[in-house]
Parts: structure tokens; C-alpha cells; sequence
């Protein structure tokens, strides 16, 4: 019952949990379970062997007890009636011998009377020898009975008695066996358990042994892991140019721009409050209205880098923050970036650049398990048909024709489908690997960063426009868009559906029908405004009042 009780109920689709400590108590549950059956073959031997041998011992013992104590107080009836017949006649020879007595001495008494008549004489005479033969006879009787008794008795002390008290002592002493073998079989049926409760305990070591902290840790970094970049090192702004240019009007450089200045503090509290899960989020800042915060800043030879806000990390590190880590719960993790609600994109491209690829390999993988087992079911639909052709008898080879088309064309689109999904996965091997030369050169050159880093925090793969001029002040937000177009969206975090129409006349919005259901890729800062995306990649601000907004919970921010 407990292991039923915690066990946790899984359907078929969901994966079997990959944490070692996990699968060490799900391997220790089912050691218990074997345990426990053990404890239940103790307990059914207990009872057949043990426990029923003896209520059915006890019962045939009961039996033979009553039977034998019924022998005893037979022997004792019938010593009784002897006794009673012996008391009887004794009794009736004492009474004869009193009559004889009183007949005697009448007939002295009339004998020795001289009135007394010849006849009352005779007649007195006859009374006595009557009364005297009586009196013999029950002396006889009695000397009989008390003959008899006397043997009954000793027959009863010396034989019938001890005898019964024998059949009682050996049934006793069969039961005191008895309760040997009985003792002795509990005691067997929990040595026999023994090897396998043995193996049970030793398996629940092994399992216990077999936890791996490391490895249970790099599964958390390999399923959360998102391959987005950190931010860059904050760029050196240069003061001293208006005080150069003083001092030597020929110097060039570029005029500094107002209002395209970092705000340091902000920046810096936003990047805080966005990339780690050890502090506090920033207050709600102004309502923006366009796709996202842009900053510049000028360096001493009047190049200019465009800053951004990293989103995706902050994503990922508030995922690993808001994640609830209940131990029952192995669901989370399989999800990953999955939106609870919305439709996936076919290529992944909702997902971070990692996760993405791990995605596509396991598609592929899939795929390619597909297409081997068509291929094998064509090989034999090929040698079946062989067969047919060379013995008609055994079936018509034109039946097969239908089903061996249908699984050239399942291959054709099998493989079709796998040199899609290789292409993607290319793709994003080849931007991790651009990123990654990026960093490395990066690091050599001491720049603030090399390649554009776009406002959903993905980068371009063209090296030329790593660098540029900054955007005009008064830029339309959509330019600044398309400039952008082929990097990485942001990854979804939910989606909602439209309850009001919104036109979507202003910068930055985006114009939604009633009912029509869209891609959450940003959540409302406070400002009453949500950032929301179309399935064909346009995004743009909509009120969050208009909404109603559902978000994934194991993946809230990824």
C-alpha cells in the first residue's frame, strides 16, 4: 500500500524521470514492493502451515479429549451402579437377618409358654425356618455382589482409569509436538525469505549508492541551458571631447547626441533586476511603445554600439527562480520551453538557440528511426513479392504493389522531412558557432561587443553590420524592425486570446481582431501594456485590458 501510495501514477507518454535520485527511489520503491511480497509469503505461510495446522490440530484434539473423558466417566458410572447393587443387596441381608432375629425369639417365646398351643408353636416354627432361609439367601446375594464390586473396582483403579489418564498424556504430548513443528516452521518460513529480503536490502544500496549529485546537476544546466549570451562590458564614455575639441577646434569628432545617452543607473537596475534570480525586479518603469529599449553610446574614435536589453537571459534565469522544484512532479522538465496552450512553431524558433537545437536533434532522431523502420518494411515487401512471383500459388504479387507505393512514398516524405529539420539544425549550429567566434574575438580585441545583438537578444550572422551608426533619433520604430528582421524572436512565454478588436494605429502596436489568438513574448510591466506576437512573426504592443492573458507556469519568462 505505501509503495501503490507513492509510486507516482504516470501516463505512457511521459518520460521516465532522469534524475538519479529519482530513479534511485523509484528503484528503492520497487525493491520494497519485493519486499513486502516477501512479508506476504511469510504471512500465507503463517497461516496454511502455521496457524491452520493448528486450529485443525486443535480442533481433532478437542475431539479426542471429549471422547476420552466420556470413556472416563463411563468407568466411573458403572463403578457407581456396582457399588449401588453391592449396598442394595448388603442392605436387604441386614433387614432379612433382623426378621430372622425377632422370628427366632418369638418362637422361643411360644415354645417356652405353656398356654401357648402345639399349633401357634408349629406355626412359629415355620415363620423362623422361613425367615432364616430368607435371610441365607441374601447372605449369599450379598457375599456375590460385594465379590463383584470388589473386582469392578480394582478393575477401574488398575486398569480402566489408567489407562484413559495414558490416552490422555500421549494426546498431550502429540499436541506439545505439534507446537514444535509449528515453531519450527515460523522459524523456516522467515529463513526462507531471508536471500531474497537480502537482495531487496542490497538493491535498495545499490540505489542509494548510484545517486549522482554531479550528474543530476549538469541535466538541470543541459534542459534549462539556453545558449544566449551574456551582456557585453558597459562601453567607455568619453567626456573629455568637448574639452579636447576646446583646446584644439581641428580635432575631429562626432557630435555627441542628446537624449541617446545611457541612463547608468537605469541600465545597470535593469540589468540587475532582469539577468539573476537573487534580487528584486525593478519598479515599473514608463509604458513603452516601441518594440524595445534602445540605448547607444559613443566611444573616444566616435564609433557607436547599440545597447540592448538581454530578455532571454532574464527569461531563463526567472524560469529557474519561479520553477516550483516539487519532487512527484517530473513533468517540468520534459515540458522546457513549451507553451501550456499555444501552438508550437514547426521549426522551434520559439525556443532559445540550445534548447532549439536539442529540439530538431530529437526530431531528427525520430525521423530517422521512422524511415529505418519503412525501409525495413519495404525490404520486406520487396523479398515477399519475390516470393510470389516465383511461386503463384502462394499469392498474387500485384496485391503488394498498393502497399509498397505507399511506403516509398512515406520514405520519400520521411526523408524529406529529415533534410528539413537538418537545414534548421545547421542553421543553428552555424549561429552558436558565429557566436561563439564573436566571443572569442571579443575577448582578444577588448571590444564591448562584436555582432548585433538584436531587441529579443538574438544576434545577426552578417559580420558587416556588427558595426554601424547609430539610428536617427526620430527613426519609425518599423525600420528599426526590419534592420533586424533575420535575428532570433523571443521565445514565447504563454499566449492570449483577444477579447476586444484594437486598431493598432500608434507606433509600436499591434492591431488584433476579437477572438483571434496570439504569442505573449513579454509580459505588461505595470505600464497596462502586453507585448504580443502573430504565428507570422509581426509583434507590437496591445493593451493588456483587451486581453486574456495565459501563462505556461513551469516556464513562466522562458
Amino acid at each position: 500500500n505505501l509503495v501503490k501510495k507513492y509510486c507516482p501514477k504516470r501516463s505512457p507518454k511521459d518520460e521516465e524521470p532522469r534524475f538519479t535520485s529519482c530513479i534511485a527511489f523509484f528503484n528503492i520503491l520497487n525493491e520494497l514492493n519485493d519486499y513486502a511480497g516477501q512479508r506476504e509469503v511469510v504471512a500465507e505461510e503463517m497461516g496454511h502451515r502455521v496457524y491452520g495446522e493448528l486450529m485443525r490440530y486443535s480442533h481433532d484434539l478437542k475431539t479426542e479429549r471429549k471422547m476420552h473423558l466420556q470413556e472416563g466417566r463411563k468407568a466411573q458410572q458403572y463403578l457407581d451402579m456396582c457399588w449401588k447393587q453391592m449396598d442394595n443387596s448388603k442392605k436387604k441381608f441386614e433387614r432379612e437377618c433382623r426378621e430372622a432375629e425377632k422370628a427366632q425369639q418369638s418362637y422361643e417365646r411360644l415354645d417356652n409358654d405353656t398356654n401357648a398351643t402345639k399349633a401357634d408353636v408349629e406355626k412359629a416354627k415355620q415363620q423362623l425356618n422361613l425367615r432364616t432361609h430368607m435371610a441365607d439367601e441374601n447372605k449369599n446375594e450379598y457375599a456375590a455382589q460385594l465379590q463383584n464390586f470388589n473386582g469392578e473396582q480394582h478393575k477401574h483403579y488398575y486398569i480402566v482409569i489408567p489407562q484413559i489418564y495414558k490416552q490422555l498424556q500421549e494426546m498431550d504430548e502429540r499436541r506439545t509436538i505439534k507446537l514444535s513443528e509449528c515453531y519450527k516452521g515460523f522459524a523456516d518460513s522467515e529463513r526462507k525469505v531471508i536471500p531474497i529480503i537480502s537482495k531487496c536490502l542490497e538493491g535498495m544500496i545499490l540505489a542509494a549508492k548510484s545517486v549522482d549529485e554531479h550528474r543530476d546537476s549538469q541535466l538541470v544546466i543541459d534542459c534549462f541551458k539556453s545558449g544566449f549570451e551574456p551582456p557585453g562590458d558597459f562601453p567607455f564614455e568619453d567626456y573629455s571631447q568637448n574639452i579636447y575639441r576646446t583646446i584644439s577646434d581641428g580635432t575631429i569628432s562626432t557630435p555627441k547626441q542628446e537624449g541617446m545617452r545611457i541612463d547608468s543607473k537605469t541600465t545597470v537596475g535593469k540589468a540587475k533586476g532582469k539577468l539573476w534570480l537573487f534580487g528584486k525586479k525593478p519598479k515599473p518603469q514608463s509604458p513603452p511603445l516601441t518594440p524595445t529599449s534602445l540605448y547607444t553610446s559613443s566611444t573616444p574614435n566616435g564609433s557607436q554600439y547599440p545597447i540592448f536589453s538581454i530578455e532571454p537571459v532574464h527569461y531563463c534565469m526567472s524560469d529557474i527562480k519561479t520553477g516550483k522544484p516539487r519532487i512527484p512532479s517530473f513533468r517540468s522538465l520534459k515540458r522546457g520551453w513549451s507553451v501550456k496552450m499555444g501552438p508550437a512553431l514547426e521549426d522551434f524558433s520559439h525556443l532559445p538557440p540550445e534548447q532549439r537545437r536539442k529540439k530538431l536533434q530529437q526530431r531528427i532522431d525520430e525521423l530517422n528511426r521512422e524511415l529505418q523502420k519503412e525501409t525495413d518494411q519495404k525490404d520486406a515487401l520487396i523479398k515477399m513479392k519475390d516470393v510470389y512471383e516465383k511461386n503463384p500459388q502462394m499469392g498474387d504479387p500485384g496485391s503488394l504493389q498498393p502497399k509498397l507505393t505507399e511506403t516509398m512514398s512515406n520514405m520519400d516524405r520521411l526523408r524529406m522531412e529529415i533534410h528539413k529539420n537538418e537545414a534548421w539544425l545547421s542553421e543553428v549550429e552555424g549561429k552558436v558557432a558565429a557566436r561563439s567566434d564573436r566571443r572569442h574575438s571579443s575577448d582578444i580585441n577588448h571590444l564591448v561587443t562584436q555582432g548585433r545583438e538584436s531587441p529579443e537578444g538574438s544576434y545577426t550572422d552578417d559580420a558587416n553590420q556588427e558595426v554601424r551608426g547609430p539610428p536617427q533619433q526620430h527613426a519609425h520604430p518599423s525600420e528599426f524592425d526590419d534592420e533586424f528582421e533575420d535575428d532570433d524572436p523571443l521565445p514565447a512565454i504563454g499566449h492570449c486570446k483577444a477579447i476586444y478588436p484594437f486598431d493598432g494605429h500608434n507606433e509600436g502596436t499591434l492591431a488584433m481582431k476579437e477572438g483571434e489568438i496570439l504569442y505573449i513574448i513579454e509580459e505588461d510591466k505595470g505600464d497596462g501594456w502586453t507585448r504580443a506576437r502573430r504565428h507570422n512573426g509581426e509583434e507590437g504592443y496591445v493593451p493588456t485590458s483587451y486581453i486574456d492573458v495565459t501563462l505556461e507556469k513551469n516556464s513562466k519568462g522562458s
